[in-house]
């Protein structure tokens, strides 16, 4: 078991931490939530040593080992594989020593204790995790520094999953994963035999993984058992419970408050007032829920969204060297209301394919038609270096904007969601988050037709995540996404796109198949052209024609099947403020009149959000029926 006591950590003079304190049971499975800055790392830090906390104790099992991810990813000549062996300290110290060892005693206890670790196995295991990482045998002989920074992480993380400690601290460790890495990193913690705290705000990854929520906000720490969504439902419930009881606290105080008010002057009620002088103080308050503002999403619609489809490649090729395309063979259609998710993993082709799209990489061979005044927005990760380090996001909006009033300028910085206070902060002062946002924001800036997004939630909380949700679903245009998020996926896009063996094609199935062929090491299929009736006997060209048709005559359908999702979105906001007003007691008090209307408006809400899925639904199986042919 891990303890941690009444712990209060600070720095640079700010708490983050005031007796806050947990106990984790072996063997929990537990992730680590909170707002960006909360103090999670700081916790980390606590926890290994590496930092000291003001008060508080963190109590371990004696001699249990710790480990984490090496900040400094391996840049050596070593094989990647000799790299993740020798971090188990152990196993390499033992077979190191039985190389030289001459008593027949100790060479005994030398192979007794390799026979209880494992030793004989871990070339095999530390395969398994490599290849699970992405890495595979050819890739695994490689020294380290003919990797990138980001595959050398996913070395440091095979070597402490392989080291297999009795605490494994994960922070952040899918943001330099790709979607295969994650969903292979899910099903291996889950199954990990030893305790697990994880720093995520990865959503699926915390449904999947763990059994449990350790909650930091205003600087306690607050234990939950399930995973995500069950912390979620838990937390809200607490907290309905909590304003119920301080608004009955702040009547009472008030009754008693005007007793005293009305009595303490009368020399008959002075004895009664003082009492309830007493009970005021006795009663003491309930503490408001504090709910911390998320900024929000905005991308600007589209002033005219050109005619489906808005790219057409048929034989496509591209790559960075002529004569060495990384992609072939690709005859594609993207649609003006296209939402398209590209799976495979990193090295697959995924970010040229997005290059490609976007026109920063023209096409080797092949046709490519796009719609006359497409817009095209492009945010990728390693953007973020491309914002001037000691530029706000003012200045960079206002080069944007050169004639526009500051007013304007200001107004449009906003709708990236960057708060007020943060304006005029230099780019090298931002967060990762506030970073991703801005560079959002610039991408989006000319109301594209279609908004591509490369590894979008990297620097993004579970709250901004949900933010950038809504705003996709709002957003007109069509969207390609490549993210490792799998609940971003689910909620945003209805078509999968698989990039791999050196082509792009769509694919059959949907997220839940592919994580199982992904972790059971199934091959997966790729969608065939699926003929019309009446198209059995045509070329494969004419049935992508035929099939291209189908999609641009059922587009009035997805039209109205999206702003119906949207009118839904915005009935359950609707709702969901209504409720938070109705909750409220002095309402009743104050203007009963004003909550019977409350209440209509509310029944009134309900009653369409009911037609709106009820449509939906026969609307969407419309849809997929003609689709399917």
């Amino acid at each position: 078991m891990i303890t941690i006591s009444g712990l209060s950590a600070r720095i640079a003079g700010r708490l983050l931490l005031d007796n806050a304190s947990v106990s984790l049971p072996s063997g929990t499975k537990a992730g680590l939530v909170g707002r960006n800055g909360a103090g999670k790392s700081t916790l980390f830090r606590i926890i290994t040593g590496d930092f000291s906390s003001e008060a508080g104790s963190v109590s371990l099992p004696k001699n249990a080992r710790i480990g984490q991810v090496a900040q400094e990813a391996p840049g050596t000549d070593e094989p990647l594989i000799e790299i993740v062996l020798a971090a188990d300290k152990e196993r390499a110290a033992l077979l190191k020593e039985a190389e030289t060892a001459t008593d027949p005693h100790r060479i005994a206890e030398i192979q007794t204790r390799l026979s209880d670790i494992g030793a004989h196995s871990a070339q095999a295991r530390a395969a398994s995790i490599l290849a699970g990482l992405g890495f595979d045998h050819e890739a695994q002989q490689r020294p380290a520094r003919s990797f990138s920074g980001g595959w050398r992480m996913r070395v440091a993380l095979a070597a402490v999953l392989f080291s297999e400690p009795d605490l494994l601290l994960l922070d952040e460790p899918t943001n330099y994963l790709d979607l295969e890495g994650t969903l292979w990193l899910e099903d291996y913690v889950r199954r990990y035999p030893h305790t697990v705290l994880i720093i995520s705000h990865d959503r699926d990854l915390l449904n999947t993984a763990v059994n449990a929520i350790v909650h930091l906000d205003q600087k306690k720490l607050t234990f939950y058992r399930g995973g995500y969504d069950q912390f979620e439902r838990q937390k809200a419930e607490a907290d309905e419970l909590q304003m119920k009881a301080k608004a009955k606290n702040e009547a009472a105080r008030k009754h008693l408050q005007s007793f005293i008010d009305r009595f303490k002057a009368k020399a008959t009620k002075a004895r009664q007032a003082q009492s309830r002088v007493k009970a005021l103080e006795r009663m003491g308050t309930v503490a408001a829920v504090i709910e911390d503002h998320v900024q929000g999403f905005t991308f600007p619609e589209p002033e005219k969204q050109p005619a489906s489809p808005i790219v057409s490649i048929s034989g496509g090729a591209v790559g960075y060297v002529p004569g060495q395309p990384i992609l072939k063979r690709m005859n594609l259609r993207i649609d003006n209301d296209d939402r398209i998710a590209l799976l495979g993993s990193n090295g697959n082709g995924k970010s040229t394919f997005a290059k490609f799209i976007s026109g920063k990489l023209a096409a080797e061979s092949g046709e490519v038609k796009t719609a006359p005044g497409l817009k095209i927005g492009f945010f990728a990760q390693h953007q973020l270096d491309d914002l001037v380090p000691t530029q706000s996001a003012v200045e960079h909006v206002r080069r944007l904007m050169a004639d526009a009033p500051e007013a304007k300028v200001r107004a449009r910085v906003a709708q990236m969601g960057l708060a007020t206070e943060k304006m005029d902060t230099p780019a090298k002062d931002l967060s990762g988050g506030e970073k991703a946002r801005l560079l959002m924001g610039l991408a989006a800036f000319d109301a594209p037709n279609l908004l591509i997004l490369d590894e979008p939630t990297n620097h993004l909380d579970i709250d901004s995540r949900r933010a950038l949700i809504e705003a996709l679903n709002d957003y007109p245009g069509a969207v390609i996404l490549i993210s490792h998020d799998r609940h971003l996926i689910e909620a945003t896009v209805d078509r999968l796109w698989l990039v791999k063996d050196g082509t792009v094609a769509s694919f059959d199935g949907d997220l839940e198949e592919y994580r199982t062929l992904i972790v059971g090491g199934a091959k997966p299929k790729e969608e065939k052209a699926r003929p019309v009736p009446g198209d059995e006997g045509l070329s494969k060209a004419d049935q992508r024609k035929a099939n291209a048709d189908r999609r641009a005559s059922l587009a009035p359908l997805r039209k109205k099947i999206n702003e119906i999702e949207s009118l839904t979105g915005k009935l359950e906001k609707q709702i969901q403020v209504l409720d938070g007003e109705l909750a409220d007691p002095l309402l009743y008090e104050k203007n009963p009149a004003r909550a019977a209307q409350k209440a209509k408006e509310r029944a009134d809400a309900a009653a369409k959000l009911a037609a709106a899925e009820e449509q939906w639904l026969e609307l969407s199986s419309e849809y997929e029926e003609a689709m399917a042919g």
